[in-house]
């Protein structure tokens, strides 16, 4: 599976409406899962240090049926195993709380700054910077 490491939320996303919900969901929850296996590594990616606890092995597609239909995403591998994301575990959690807030913040035109603070809070994790295109 390709995997996008660079996530741009851009006009194309405002020009979708509600049926873009999916895709940012993809998005958010795809950086989220990011973030989890650099602070699980204590590395981001490429980083060397001393405190690294693994490595990165490359991403799996994984596809979960939702309510606003089937996703696929890229689940972060870790090579020596014992890694996997809070996002999806016991069938995506988080998904419904979500999905809510991304229609809430579509609806109030929220910033993606806004964005990033709220993922983060509702995954846990710190999300990279989104840049508006």
């Amino acid at each position: 599976m390709t995997h996008q490491n660079d996530y741009t939320f851009s006009q194309e996303f405002a020009t979708k409406g509600l049926d873009a919900v999916p895709e940012l969901l993809n998005v958010l929850i795809n950086q989220a899962m990011q973030a989890e296996r650099a602070k699980y590594l204590q590395a981001a990616e490429y980083e060397r240090n001393e405190t690294r606890r693994g490595h990165a092995n490359g991403y799996k597609p994984k596809t979960v049926k939702t309510r606003v239909g089937e996703i696929t995403f890229a689940v972060p591998q870790v090579r020596e195993g014992g890694f996997y994301p809070s996002a999806l575990e016991k069938g995506l959690r988080s998904e419904r709380a979500l999905v809510i807030a991304l229609a809430e913040m579509y609806v109030q035109g929220v910033s993606t700054r806004q964005v990033k603070a709220i993922t983060e809070e509702l995954c846990g994790v710190e999300v990279s910077a989104m840049h508006a295109g």
